[in-house]
């Protein structure tokens, strides 16, 4: 009997650890260390490193969706293309922050307002812009972001 109980309890153990580390605490922590690093990859001196970190936070099937725009991106490869593109935009600062966390079982909604002044590459024009916007993170039992949704305000 202690054997088969063991054998058990050894399965079901990673599950368990799993599923006890996406605390309040745990998922607060890691939403604000993901919006540090969004704000860190958007900076006139962001790095590959600064994306890449970024990108860390991401599972690998992942799902990003950028409701207002209709765009999903899946691609961690695609995704980290597209940000060191816009490294070569003229960023003269951008600032990120929190106003509001409302945290669930494997779930967090950040309400964040987004202040940056930048001229795209792609333009001729300096762009100023102050935001609010609401985004969900959903995590994976690995404390992973599984799914992103963002919501423009």
């Amino acid at each position: 009997m202690k054997p088969l109980l063991y054998s058990l309890l050894l399965l079901m153990s990673p599950m368990l650890i799993a599923n006890t580390a996406l605390t309040e605490v745990y998922l607060t922590d890691k939403t604000k260390a993901f919006i540090a690093a969004k704000n860190a990859r958007q900076q006139p001196d962001t790095t590959v490193e600064d994306i890449d970190h970024f990108i860390g936070f991401l599972a690998d099937d992942f799902i990003d969706e950028h409701i207002k725009f209709n765009v999903t991106v899946t691609d961690k490869a695609a995704l980290r293309q597209g940000m060191i593109a816009k490294m070569k935009d003229d960023v003269y600062f951008s600032n990120i922050r929190i106003d509001q966390l409302m945290v669930g079982r494997n779930v967090v909604f950040v309400k964040y307002t987004e202040h940056a002044k930048v001229k795209p590459s792609h333009m001729d024009k300096v762009i100023e812009y102050t935001s609010t916007n609401i985004m969900s993170l959903e995590f994976n039992d690995s404390g992973l972001i599984k799914h992103i949704r963002r919501h423009h305000g």
